[in-house]
C-alpha cells in the first residue's frame, strides 16, 4: 500500500479529541492509516508531498446526497418550486433514467465532491427505473475512489394510493425488502476501514407505508446496518404528517423504531424542541443540508439548538437538482452563515462548522475510524493551498470557511491520492462530463 509523507504543512487541523492545531508539522500515511504525526519525521522511502502553504484537514464527509440528480440541475419548471411541486416536476424525468444515467451521474457527483475536499459520501437512491440498481452507483464510487455509504432507498405509495410519486416509480414492498437484503449481503463491509457500507432508506413518510418503515427498521437491525430517511423538511412535510398520522414527524419516527444511534435523518428543518430532545437522548443523527433548504425555501434548520442539545449532526449537499451544486466546503460555509443570520454573529464559528463537516459527519455515519487526523485513524486527508487570491491578506490560515479555497489541492482516501494539483486522478473527467451532457440533452428531448 501507499507510503506518503506530508512534510512541513503550514497548519494541521486535527479535529482530534483535543482539537489540536499543529504548525509546520508532518503526517505519515502508511497502509491506509495515519501512522505518525510530528515534526521533522524521517522520509524512510515515502513519497513526499510538500506542505508549504498547505492547510490539512480531515477529509470532509457528506451525509446526504442523491447522486442521480446531477443529470437534472436547473430544470425549468422546478427552479422556483417548493419541495412537493419540485418533486412533481422532476419525477417524470427521473422515470426515464436507466443504469447508464445512474452510473454517469454518480461519477460526476462524486468527482465534484472530491474536488471540494470530500473523502466519504453517503447516497440515498430511492428510485430504480428501467433496470437501474444500487450496484450502478457503487461501481461509480469504486472507480472514483471515495469511501461510500450508499443506501437502498424505496418508494411504495404512488399517487393512486395518496402518495406523492407517480405509480410508475413505486415498487412492491416485498420486492424492496428482498433487494435490501441482496445489496447488504453483496456489498456491506462492517470492518474498520471499510470502503463500502450499505444502509436502508425508505424515501420519506409521504412515499412509503407505515409497515415498510417498521419492516425496514427490523431488517436493518437484524443485518447490523444503518437507517436513513427524510424527515421534517418543510411546512408541507409537517402538515402531511399531522393530517395522515395524527402526530409530528419525530413522534412518527420514534413510534416505528426510527430513532437511535444507528439512524440519521435528512434535513430536520422543522424539528421542535421536543423532537430535538428526543434525538439527543436517543443519539439519532441529522444530515443538515443548508443550500438545498435555501434553494427550496424550506427554512433554516435549528442547527445551533441541535448541537447544544447534543444531537449528532453532519452536513449534506443533498441532490444536485435542489442545490444545484455538490461542493461540501461551500456547504459548511453556508451552514455557518445561516446560523449567524438566525441567531447572531457569534452563533457558529468557522472552526465549528468545519468540525461538523468532518468529524461530525463521520460520527453521524458511525465511522469513528474517520473524520480525525490522529494515529490509527484512516488516511483520509484534504490539503488546501492557502497561497491563492482568496487567502491574500488573511490573518488566520485555519479559518478556511471565512477566507479560503473552495477547491482542494490534494485529496487522499485510504492513503491513495484521488486529487493531485486540483485534478481528479482516477477518471478521465472531461470525457465523463461530455457523456453527462449528452445524457442530459437526451432526457430534455
Amino acid at each position: 500500500m501507499a507510503h506518503v509523507l506530508i512534510q512541513n504543512a503550514q497548519v494541521i487541523l486535527t479535529m482530534n479529541d483535543a482539537r489540536d492545531e499543529l504548525s509546520d508539522a508532518d503526517i505519515r500515511m502508511r497502509d491506509g492509516v495515519i501512522a505518525e504525526i510530528g515534526h521533522g519525521l524521517e522520509v524512510n522511502g515515502a513519497e513526499v508531498v510538500a506542505g508549504a502553504g498547505i492547510v490539512v484537514t480531515p477529509g470532509l464527509v457528506n451525509t446526504h446526497h442523491h447522486l442521480y440528480q446531477t443529470l437534472t440541475r436547473a430544470v425549468p419548471g422546478g427552479q422556483d418550486a417548493l419541495l412537493f411541486g419540485w418533486l412533481q416536476t422532476l419525477y417524470p424525468i427521473w422515470a426515464r433514467f436507466g443504469p447508464e444515467e445512474m452510473f454517469t451521474s454518480a461519477q460526476i457527483g462524486l468527482a465534484e465532491l472530491a474536488l471540494s475536499g470530500c473523502t466519504m459520501s453517503s447516497d440515498h437512491l430511492y428510485l430504480y427505473p428501467n433496470g437501474a440498481r444500487l450496484d450502478d452507483t457503487i461501481a461509480a464510487a469504486q472507480e472514483v475512489g471515495l469511501r461510500f455509504h450508499p443506501t437502498r432507498g424505496a418508494m411504495s405509495i404512488g399517487e393512486s394510493d395518496g402518495g406523492l410519486p407517480p405509480n410508475a416509480l413505486v415498487e412492491r414492498e416485498d420486492t424492496i425488502l428482498d433487494d435490501m437484503i441482496r445489496v447488504i449481503d453483496a456489498f456491506h463491509d462492517p470492518k474498520e476501514g471499510a470502503m463500502v457500507r450499505v444502509g436502508v432508506a425508505p424515501c420519506s413518510p409521504f412515499s412509503v407505508s407505515r409497515e415498510l418503515m417498521r419492516d425496514a427498521a427490523l431488517l436493518a437491525r437484524d443485518k447490523g446496518v444503518m437507517m436513513h430517511t427524510h424527515l421534517a423538511e418543510n411546512d408541507e412535510d409537517i402538515a402531511y404528517s399531522l393530517a395522515q398520522f395524527g402526530c409530528r414527524p419525530g413522534q412518527y419516527a420514534d413510534d416505528l423504531g426510527w430513532t437511535g444511534p444507528d439512524v440519521w435523518h435528512a434535513h430536520c428543518v422543522k424539528l421542535d424542541g421536543r423532537e430535538i430532545d428526543l434525538f439527543a437522548k436517543s443519539g439519532t443523527g441529522v444530515a443538515h443540508c443548508p443550500c438545498s433548504n435555501c434553494r427550496l425555501g424550506s427554512g433554516i434548520a435549528p442547527l445551533r439548538a441541535m448541537r447544544d442539545a447534543g444531537v449528532p449532526v453532519g452536513l449534506g449537499v443533498d441532490g444536485s437538482a435542489s442545490n444545484d451544486a455538490g461542493n461540501l466546503v461551500a456547504e459548511a460555509r453556508q451552514a455557518m452563515l445561516l446560523q449567524r443570520v438566525a441567531r447572531g454573529a457569534d452563533a457558529m464559528s468557522a472552526r465549528e462548522a468545519l468540525e461538523i463537516a468532518t468529524r461530525g459527519g463521520a460520527e453521524v455515519l458511525g465511522r469513528p475510524d474517520c473524520g480525525q487526523i490522529a494515529p490509527g485513524k484512516r488516511a483520509d486527508l484534504a490539503l488546501w493551498d492557502v497561497r491563492g487570491l482568496e487567502r491574500a491578506g488573511s490573518w488566520d490560515p485555519a479559518a478556511l470557511l471565512l477566507a479560503g479555497p473552495t477547491r482542494v489541492r490534494h485529496l487522499f482516501v485510504e492513503g491513495r491520492q484521488i486529487v493531485r494539483d486540483g485534478q481528479i486522478t482516477t477518471l478521465d473527467l472531461p470525457r465523463v462530463i461530455e457523456r453527462q451532457n449528452v445524457l442530459a440533452r437526451r432526457l430534455g428531448n
